[in-house]
């Protein structure tokens, strides 16, 4: 049953006009300050009239009604009052707590935070970007907040010694070129200490190969020709003078182009900074001149170290130049490059050479571009396990510009008696590696990971991300995104970073050293095996900061072959990780199963692909 009508109103006596629309325009204004909820809704969807109802038509034309019999007050309509109106901002601000998971606040909570946001948070990040965040790419203002990735409880206290290098013997200079450019760092460092071969010899015929090979696997953003050769004339006067800097002496190297040099462009890989010359030397780079190496090139990073793609192109796999290269170190595959979340792992993975992620805070990434600086690491490329140690001994060190960085009192991995070690294998191990290492007496375990954080990924996502639009929070601002190489990469990791509350950003890191507390907890073995390109592995990896050898175990036929066949190959690989601080006892396992096998010695096809194999470009 509908309800009673209620009786009609008595008509209020005619010599009282005036009062009548005094009471009208009275009651209608405040219907128009607090709007029925339809046409709040209306409102906030953008009808004009104030909605579709009519009882939101009744009140506008009333209130006219009221203005022309007083005409004391200009006319407002319904739309302009409701967007003057507070509880319409509530409303907008009741809504997008659904987008931070706290639909939780009443109106009154809500008028309140608007007014707090209003007078103290805006001005405050106002005030917060104009000292630090003008400038993009996080060279500058490192955060407080440091992450320690160390396990010991204590400070480490143990003297930081140089690693003592086994001395190649017997070298003697190959008699071409392609033969002298797969040697190992410690051979080439052989030959030019016995001046078989100047630095000035080794520049050219790496510079030479990297023009030869540039144009198909689109690896170099800048030549560094002129200051090659400055360097290695140097190099070579230094031994004129029977001066020998070591293994690295006037060795050619490459760095990932987020790492800045002096006089050169440091592009990050993208289009809006593709002319940027940084006024400033990065720690690494120092660390390397002062060895005695010769920089021959800035190599391709994606872009702001994202994947593969930059603003020139997108960098090729050298075992099948079909495929890219992955990762944002995708030039640098001989070289010393940064990994936040895979950048090291997964293109030494694709291109098949060795590589070393260190433990986090091991190498200094002053004037290095930043995405997130409690999960950055700079490591090297390498042919060998042996050339990653001795890079690793020379570019590891603190440096004030870096909080982050500390003196890790490595071992020496070329002093590690590995039949004392207790080796894991995870399910996803190749097992040619195990049973290598278990032939030279390592003691092999299965073995798990336990931990029950179940959000590793979206851990690494949410401090990735946030961390990175903060040193990038400008470049957004300005609306640069909408340059970007790659719309579905950073474009829109970073708005949606915008809606990451800083709460939430905490909680994911105490969630983080939950998860830390159980890989410790879980860690039973000086070192375990297992696959290195895993996404939640890589993901649990960085945010613990434990090191990892990526290790070549071999080749395989690629999928969908061409007819007639090709000499195109898949690389496997497999991972060599140790607890924080023991990077060496990665590196040593690495070395043991490199010193019986020579999957780090195999030679990309590139030459000769075979007859019936055409590479589309």
């Amino acid at each position: 049953m509908l309800p009673p009508r209620p009786p009609r109103p008595t008509p209020l006596p005619s010599s009282r006009p005036f009062h009548f629309l005094v009471v009208v325009s009275v009651l209608c204004f405040a219907a128009i300050l607090t709007p029925a909820p339809a046409a709040v809704a209306a409102a906030a969807s953008g009808d004009a009239d104030g909605g579709g109802g009519e009882g939101g038509v009744i009140r506008i034309r009333t209130a006219a009604v009221a203005r022309s019999a007083m005409d004391t007050k200009p006319f407002i309509s319904a739309k302009d009052a409701l967007k003057k109106e507070p509880i319409s901002d509530v409303i907008a601000l009741k809504d997008s707590m659904k987008y931070f998971d706290a639909e939780f606040f009443n109106d009154s909570k809500l008028r309140e935070m608007e007014d707090g946001a209003k007078e103290f948070n805006v001005p405050a990040f106002r005030e917060n970007r104009k000292l630090v965040a003008t400038e993009n790419g996080g060279l500058h203002n490192p955060s407080v907040l440091l992450f320690k990735s160390s396990w010991s409880s204590g400070s480490m206290t143990s003297e930081t010694r140089s690693f003592e290098y086994p001395r190649a013997s017997s070298v003697h200079r190959p008699t071409n070129d392609e033969d002298i450019a797969f040697m190992s760092v410690i051979e080439l460092g052989e030959l030019i200490r016995t001046k078989q071969i100047t630095s000035r010899e080794l520049t050219d015929i790496f510079l030479r190969r990297l023009k030869r090979y540039n144009p198909v696997l689109e690896a170099v953003i800048t030549y560094t020709e002129d200051l090659a050769y400055k360097q290695a004339k140097e190099a070579d006067d230094l031994l004129a003078q029977g001066k020998y800097l070591g293994p690295l002496h006037g060795i050619p190297y490459g760095l990932k182009d987020i790492i800045a040099v002096p006089h050169y462009k440091t592009t990050w890989g993208s289009r809006t900074f593709k002319n940027q010359v940084l006024d400033s030397e990065a720690y690494v780079y120092r660390r390397l001149k002062s060895a005695g190496a010769v920089l021959v090139a800035k190599l391709v990073t994606g872009s702001l170290a994202y994947d593969d793609i930059w603003f020139g192109g997108r960098t090729r796999n050298p075992w099948n130049i079909e495929e890219f290269s992955t990762g944002s170190s995708a030039g640098p595959a001989a070289s010393t490059s940064a990994e936040t979340a895979g950048s090291i792992a997964y293109p030494a993975a694709r291109c098949g050479v060795t590589a070393l992620r260190p433990t986090f805070g091991t190498v200094a990434r002053t004037d290095v571009m930043s995405i997130s600086e409690s999960l950055d690491k700079l490591g090297p490329f390498c042919r060998s396990a042996v050339d990653c140690a001795v890079v690793l001994d020379t570019i590891r060190g603190t440096d004030a510009g870096d909080p982050s960085s500390r003196e890790v009192a490595l071992g020496d991995p070329f002093h590690v008696d590995i039949t004392k070690l207790t080796v894991g294998y995870l399910d996803d191990a190749e097992m040619e590696v195990v049973d290598v290492l278990s032939s030279k007496g390592v003691k092999l375990v299965p073995f798990k990971l336990n931990y029950t954080v179940e959000s590793v990924q979206s851990i690494l996502n949410i401090t990735m991300d946030t961390d990175m639009l903060a040193h990038f929070d400008n470049w957004q601002r300005e609306g640069h995104d909408d340059d970007y190489e790659a719309q579905d990469q950073w474009p829109v990791e970073l708005r949606r970073a915008r809606l990451i509350p800083a709460v939430d950003y905490i909680q994911a890191q105490r969630a983080r050293g939950k998860l830390i507390r159980e890989i410790k907890d879980s860690f039973t073995v000086d070192a375990f095996v297992g696959n290195v390109t895993d996404w939640e592995r890589v993901c649990l990896g960085n945010l613990v900061g434990m090191p990892v050898v990526v290790v070549p175990t071999g080749l395989k036929s690629i999928e969908n072959p061409p007819k007639g066949g090709t000499k195109r190959r898949t690389t496997v690989t497999t991972g060599i990780y140790a607890p924080p601080d023991h990077d060496h006892i990665a590196l040593a396992l690495a070395m043991a199963y490199q010193s019986v096998t020579d999957h780090n010695k195999q030679r990309p096809p590139i030459d000769d692909l075979g007859p019936n194999d055409v590479i589309q470009r």
